[in-house]
């Protein structure tokens, strides 16, 4: 059975072969026209050619798996080399044509068509020598032309060769494509599982726990009872709303959409529902895929921590390239807070948001920093570097556009 890498290769080089047998054919006649006296055979030779080209060009195109039948292909094709012999009565054209056939036989058949190159060199040479006996050309010309049955057996291995060639790059180019689709899948599952695990599961374990403790609440304790009730309702409308917060981020997840559309579109849906310009510089940058989702992440997370806290009138965010890495910055105008000195005892002070936006940079190698005092607003900045160090000194830059609420 041929695979598929060796069908599309060897689909591939035939017609290569069949339009470049074709051209040097024709040019090779058409040469002889003003050589020779008698060019019905030339122009027999050329219309031959040219026919059966187009007849075996349109034939692959219909039928692609005809590849699949070597055989069948390569007897039809010596068939017409015996055609175009016949025709040009042992001119150049014909081992022209013959050094074709033999390429064609070796991107079908590969070094299995040894035995058909042994037979068109001993055809070519009976030629070869009839050819010498009727036209007696000097010693030189002699000795170069009969170099001319070797040439369908040196280019049907070459042939050969590159199809094998050919045919390995594509199957090594295949084997990589799946690779990375199996890789990309399982991370898309991975993220999903910890973004679930993270919100909707834990939200849910503690509904299940209150629902647990319910029952018997009812019989002893009725107003427990009612306060569990009341706990679970609560609960599954948190995972309700995590659910639906899931959804929308996976809305704008999109890998095949570049960090800076991205960001983009997410700053003016941002403006659009809460009617707060934002000034957005951005860049093209190069960004994998995971970093890019986590940095989508902690800026949404960041516009909502400006729409929860900050009494804003105006939000800029600036996305560029720096000299190893790229630099994501987000700055408000609003009431600021107070950043203690060490950012995990913000999650005391119930500011869970920035702890976990602290997270997702440190899951990306990212470094961030958020600047801000009371009255004076807040400004977040995440660099990511490439070569795993942040540098804080970089400058940020960009192309500036406006993002508001119209």
């Amino acid at each position: 059975m041929v695979s598929v890498g060796r069908e599309v290769a060897a689909a591939a080089l035939a017609r290569a072969v069949l339009i470049g047998r074709a051209l040097t054919t024709i040019t090779v006649a058409a040469a002889g026209l003003l050589l020779v006296d008698d060019r019905w055979p030339v122009v027999a030779v050329i219309a031959l050619t040219s026919v059966a080209t187009v007849a075996q060009l349109a034939a692959l195109a219909r039928w692609p798996g005809l590849v699949t039948r070597p055989v069948a292909v390569v007897a039809v094709d010596f068939a017409l080399v015996l055609a175009v012999l016949a025709v040009s009565h042992g001119s150049i054209a014909y081992f022209s044509y013959a050094a074709g056939t033999g390429a064609l036989a070796g991107v079908l058949l590969g070094m299995r068509a040894l035995p058909l190159w042994a037979a068109h060199a001993a055809l070519s040479f009976t030629v070869i020598a009839e050819v010498l006996r009727r036209t007696q050309p000097s010693a030189d010309i002699a000795t170069f032309v009969v170099g001319f049955p070797m040439a369908g057996a040196l280019a049907g291995v070459g042939a050969a060769m590159a199809t094998a060639a050919l045919t390995r790059h594509l199957e090594l180019s295949t084997h990589l494509v799946a690779s990375a689709q199996r890789s990309a899948v399982a991370s898309e599952r991975a993220r999903l599982a910890r973004e679930l695990h993270d919100s909707v599961t834990k939200t849910l374990r503690g509904v299940s726990l209150a629902a647990l403790a319910l029952p018997s609440s009812l019989r002893r304790q009725p107003a427990l009872a009612e306060q569990l009730a009341g706990t679970v309702l609560a609960g599954a409308t948190a995972a309700a709303q995590q659910a639906r917060e899931l959804l929308k981020d996976m809305r704008f997840d999109m890998p095949d959409r570049d960090l800076a559309a991205s960001v983009d579109a997410l700053c003016r849906a941002w403006s659009a529902s809460t009617g707060i310009p934002v000034r957005a510089s951005l860049t093209a940058v190069d960004a994998p895929i995971t970093v890019g989702y986590e940095l989508t992440r902690i800026l949404r997370e960041a516009l909502a921590n400006v729409a929860r806290h900050a009494d804003a009138r105006w939000v800029a965010v600036r996305l560029a390239p720096q000299r190893r890495g790229l630099v994501l910055e987000v700055a408000d105008d609003g009431t600021g807070f107070a950043v203690p000195a060490d950012i995990s005892g913000l999650q005391s002070a119930g500011h869970f948001g920035i702890v976990g936006m602290t997270e997702r940079a440190r899951a990306v190698g990212a470094d961030l920093r958020i600047d801000s005092a009371p009255g004076a607003g807040t400004r977040l900045t995440i660099r990511v570097p490439t070569d795993g160090r942040a540098e804080p000194g970089d400058r940020i830059g960009g192309r500036r556009r406006s993002v508001g609420a119209r």
